[in-house]
């Protein structure tokens, strides 16, 4: 059994005795039990801690669970979280702290295991340097938090998943630190020690990561995608033009007291400090859609128009498919592939949602060249999995798992994808190719490639479907956006046009 599943013993109260005065004597007739001597008092294993236990706030074990999962499952580190949010029952601040906590170690764990470093002889057991880098986050890169709180918490998690005998190391590890950091002499990464080691360390970057950064930006600009951040966390919102428009959108987050503002998106919204806006009844109802500002763009590419015949190759999770959809105001037909089924349940449930009659999804290897579909799509776009180094801000894992080896997969991927692809679009019809990705192998090298394997197909120059602030970003018919630099998420897109 792991240490995640062990069972909590539900709390009951041992007597029915009021709590104050004297127990009402028995009436008359009932049956006593014969008198029976006190047994002497036994201390339960661990009753000791069982008050402290209890005080561990659910913030923390949710952010806990979350981090084990990332750590030591490789599970994805926005699905992680998201689960144990939903499992817990916590206030919206609450989630706001399991999230700031999870997210600070996520984002660090290549420093936290650096500076923690000194303090530290031998490997700890897997959920105690769990339990070690919740705290020391806190500790380090949270201020508010008091330090208290955050060391006495992680000795009480040790005792919550039975290592007891681990509770005076991680107090002592975390006094020492914090020690330390008041003294001003943690042990810190410095880049006179050597650039690409420090990039390495303070963004829990792999070496590959790195290597491929500087090679493409130079080290200045290497470091500023690496340690972009919004100033503010935000989700993005857009209307389902189905259903509703702009005024009845920024009605609805009113009446819900969101703060927000207008995205550079046409029907799109920044929203902050929201909570879980898929639990609301607006959503449910299909009032509106969660979406990255850029993947709004991509479907923007396609310029979509009633009556169309659009194919979405890579679909899942669906998002540039339904606005596509909307776009076309319910008329013509999307078809949403994916390979995956359960992603194509999931595409389906949202088509309900928001009522997209128009959208049909289906499991499907886009890879393959399905004949009978061959010249007869207005536009085909093609969101292709990528190393996804352009979103490292909402997936900072991302950057400790990249390695040259995976880039070649996803280029070789990539270019299957756009062979068998682009077979469906018609005469005149546009290919539109994106990916969450900055780097040039998997971009522009890549539309540069096709375009000399595939005479058809010409560069698409005009901007017109970029807001007017963007468009002098466009060239050559390919836009690249970066975080650093634009706001949004760092996002490619290619608009080729087939020409014959």
């Amino acid at each position: 059994m792991s240490d995640f599943e062990q069972k909590k013993t539900p709390f009951r109260r041992k007597d029915s005795a009021p709590r104050f005065g004297k127990a009402p004597a028995p009436k008359e007739g009932m049956n006593r039990k014969p008198f029976e001597k006190k047994k002497p008092f036994v201390r339960k294993e661990n009753a000791k801690h069982e008050k402290k236990e209890n005080s561990v706030s659910e913030a923390r074990m949710a952010a806990l669970r979350a981090l084990y999962d990332v750590y030591f499952a490789n599970a994805y580190s926005n699905l992680s979280l998201d689960k144990q949010l939903r499992a817990a029952r916590m206030s919206d601040e609450d989630k706001r702290l399991a999230t700031n906590i999870f997210y600070q170690c996520v984002e660090n764990r290549s420093k936290l295991d650096f500076v923690l470093s000194p303090y530290i002889k031998a490997e700890p057991e897997q959920i105690v340097k769990c339990i070690l880098h919740i705290a020391a986050a806190q500790l380090l890169f949270m201020d508010r938090v008091p330090a208290h709180a955050a060391v006495n918490e992680a000795v009480n998690q040790t005792r919550i998943f039975k290592k007891d005998e681990a509770s005076g190391f991680v107090n002592g590890v975390l006094r020492s630190l914090l020690r330390d950091k008041e003294s001003s002499s943690l042990h810190l990464p410095k880049k006179e020690d050597g650039l690409k080691a420090y990039l390495e360390i303070e963004y829990s970057a792999s070496a590959d990561t790195v290597d491929e950064l500087i090679s493409e930006f130079g080290e200045e600009e290497a470091e500023q995608i690496l340690s972009y951040k919004p100033k503010e966390r935000f989700e993005t919102v857009r209307v389902n033009l189905l259903k509703a428009d702009d005024a009845q959108l920024e009605k609805a987050l009113d009446d819900m007291s969101i703060k927000w503002e207008r995205s550079v998106i046409p029907h799109a919204y920044r929203i902050y400090k929201a909570g879980n806006l898929a639990q609301t009844p607006q959503y449910t109802q299909g009032l509106f859609s969660l979406q990255g500002e850029s993947a709004m763009l991509a479907a923007l590419a396609v310029e979509p128009k009633r009556g169309m015949s659009i194919l979405d190759a890579c679909a899942a999770p669906g998002g540039k498919a339904s606005f596509i959809c909307e776009l076309m105001q319910g008329t013509g037909r999307v078809h949403a592939w994916d390979l995956h089924e359960h992603r194509v349940e999931l595409m389906k449930q949202n088509a309900r949602r928001l009522g997209l009659d128009n959208l049909r999804c289906a499991v499907r290897d886009a890879t393959a060249l399905k004949i009978d579909l061959s010249l007869t799509q207005d536009a085909v776009i093609v969101d292709a999995p990528c190393s996804g180094l352009g979103v490292v801000a909402d997936k900072p894992d991302i950057t400790r798992h990249f390695t040259k080896a995976r880039l070649a997969e996803l280029v070789s991927t990539q270019k299957h994808l756009l062979d068998a692809c682009c077979e469906y679009v018609k005469a005149g019809g546009l290919l539109v190719y994106s990916t969450c990705t900055l780097l040039k192998p998997e971009n522009e090298e890549q539309v540069e490639n096709f375009l000399c394997s595939h005479p058809d197909f010409k560069p698409e120059i005009s901007p017109d479907y970029l807001p007017e602030s963007l468009r002098e970003k466009a060239k050559d018919g390919m836009i690249r956006l970066t975080g650093h630099k634009d706001g949004l998420e760092g996002f490619f897109i290619a608009r080729l046009r087939r020409v014959r």
